[in-house]
């Protein structure tokens, strides 16, 4: 049995949830903000899967992913059904002038880093990136969003 990780993160963007929504939603851009994320493509012909490239460390993990739920401003929720194990949701919350986006993220520990590293020390190094991620994120949504 692998060790299963979970982290939560969200962030506030000065932003309406439309913009913000499109942005996120288009997950091919997601290498844009997310820092480890190489790559995502999304088949022409089954929008619902979508193939995902991490690097991190001189290590690469890939994964294929499906959509489990898409409600439009309000929530995106995914499995990996090959590759790296991992599972969760993007949710979207309207306050008016602004939205707030939480990121929700389980993920398995790959054998070799279990065995190289804490963790414990993982984690907290997983939940800062996704930290700094949704801070790009925000910055980049505001940077549209004046333009």
């Amino acid at each position: 049995m692998a060790d299963w990780l979970e982290h939560s993160v969200q962030v506030e963007v000065e932003a309406p949830i439309d913009l913000v929504w499109s942005l996120w939603s288009d997950l091919e851009q997601m290498p844009r903000w997310m820092k480890w994320i190489d790559s995502v493509k999304i088949p022409e012909d089954n929008p619902e899967l979508s193939f995902w490239t991490l690097n991190t460390g001189g290590l690469q993990f890939t994964w294929k992913s499906r959509i489990l739920k898409m409600i439009p401003n309000q929530i995106i929720q995914w499995e990996s059904i090959d590759g790296l194990p991992n599972q969760g949701a993007i949710r979207f919350y309207d306050r008016k002038n602004s939205s707030v986006v939480k990121l929700t993220i389980s993920y398995a520990i790959p054998g070799i880093l279990g065995k190289i590293m804490d963790n414990l020390f993982l984690g907290r190094a997983v939940e800062s990136t996704i930290k700094a991620d949704l801070e790009r994120f925000r910055e980049y949504a505001l940077n549209v969003k004046s333009n």
